[in-house]
Parts: structure tokens; C-alpha cells; sequence
């Protein structure tokens, strides 16, 4: 897209403007909106071929979501868009996510919760601050257990690597019921119910939509 107007919505620090700037060379112009005066926002968001947007209803006024509806693509810089109002968007925009970018932040994430409640962390933290040490208070052992996974995507793959490394078994679902990535069972959405009673620990990797809304507890 030669000469293309490349419009970021949000302000973006000077080492992640030298990262971009890196990236897109002299593939297109890049334009800062917060760098814009407010009168010449809208004539800039007219000419843009590409938007780079955080939080449109936070970047962008309401007035101003009809002037992007020509633009060649909208990306988002975050995974999961479900907090994005996708409803004022004109169904023909083209709208990418950035998923897997934050897979190894997340996949600690869940490691650390899944520690935690294992090991009943906060609960004897508590204790030891009230002068109580259950020294020979059994907790569990994450080893040989059996980690479900639901959504093997990005952060469910990154996930699963973390959790073999305790001794864990990966058990899973993605939409296709199949991966590149090893696991010890791997089957779709429909089969939830093989995948819940398995489970010794469950991690919901899935992005929220109205596939996966309600998904636990009913049928998908």
C-alpha cells in the first residue's frame, strides 16, 4: 500500500513510534491523532487507508466512527476486542485483533494463579499473618495432574508449554480439534463435557464472543 496514510489513534510512546516507524519504512505515512489539532482530526481519518486503534471508543468521538467506514483495515493493538463497540462499524470493514501478542505475559499469568490456588497461597498467607504456620496442611501437587485447556490458541499453546514443565498433562480445545502443538488429548467446543471432568485445573484461554459467551454450564 505504497503512499498509504496510516492513522494510530492513541498515543504511543517515542521508543514504540521508533519500533513502528522501523517496521512500516516508507510503506506509508504515518499520522499520531493525539498529534493532530482537533479542527484537521477529520480530514486526517478521511484520507487514512489504515487505522491502528487501542480503544476506538476512547480514541475516537462518536461523530468521528463514520469517517473511518472506507478504510482498507482496522487493527487493534490488543488480543481481545470484546470490550470494543464493534456494533458502530459498518459490517464490510475489515477488523483484526492482534492475537498471541501478550501469550507469554498471560500463560505466566495462569501459571501463577494456578500455583496459587494450588498451593492455597493467599489462604495461608493469611494464617501466617495471625501467627498460624500449618506446617502439615497438605496442598496439591500440580505433577501428574491433568491441566485442560479451553481455547489452544496463542495463549492456550504458551499455557501448555509452562504447565508440562510441572509434570502436567495438556488436555484440550480449539475450534479445528487438532494442533501442531503436543497434547495428551485434543478434541473441539463440543466436546466441553469430556473436558471439564478431566480437568484438574481448567484455564479459559478463549476470546469472549457470542460462540463462547455462557459456553461453561451450558451448551455451546
Amino acid at each position: 500500500m505504497p503512499n498509504a496514510t496510516v492513522v494510530v489513534t492513541f498515543d504511543v510512546h517515542r521508543a514504540g513510534r521508533e519500533v513502528i516507524g522501523e517496521t512500516i519504512g516508507t510503506t506509508a505515512t504515518m499520522v499520531y491523532l493525539p498529534d493532530v489539532p482537533p479542527a484537521e482530526r477529520a480530514t486526517v481519518l478521511r484520507r487514512a487507508a489504515v487505522i491502528l486503534a487501542q480503544h476506538t471508543a476512547k480514541d475516537l468521538t462518536p461523530d468521528e466512527i463514520p469517517l473511518i467506514r472506507d478504510v482498507k483495515l482496522l487493527q487493534f493493538v490488543t488480543a481481545g476486542v470484546d470490550f470494543i463497540p464493534l456494533r458502530a462499524f459498518p459490517e464490510a470493514l475489515p477488523i483484526a485483533s492482534n492475537g498471541g501478542a501478550f501469550a507469554e505475559p498471560m500463560a505466566e499469568h495462569a501459571l501463577a494463579m494456578t500455583l496459587a490456588a494450588a498451593k492455597r497461597l493467599f489462604i495461608e498467607h493469611r494464617q501466617v499473618a495471625q501467627g498460624v504456620f500449618n506446617q502439615f496442611t497438605p496442598n496439591r501437587m500440580l505433577s501428574g495432574r491433568v491441566c485442560g485447556i479451553f481455547g489452544f490458541g496463542g495463549i492456550g499453546v504458551a499455557t501448555a508449554r509452562l504447565m508440562r514443565t510441572l509434570g502436567m498433562s495438556i488436555h484440550a480445545i480449539n475450534r479445528r480439534g487438532h494442533s501442531p502443538e503436543a497434547t495428551a488429548w485434543i478434541g473441539t467446543p463440543a466436546h466441553l463435557d469430556v473436558l471439564l471432568p478431566a480437568a484438574d485445573v481448567l484455564v479459559i484461554a478463549a476470546p469472549l464472543s457470542h460462540a463462547t459467551f455462557k459456553c461453561i454450564g451450558q451448551p455451546c
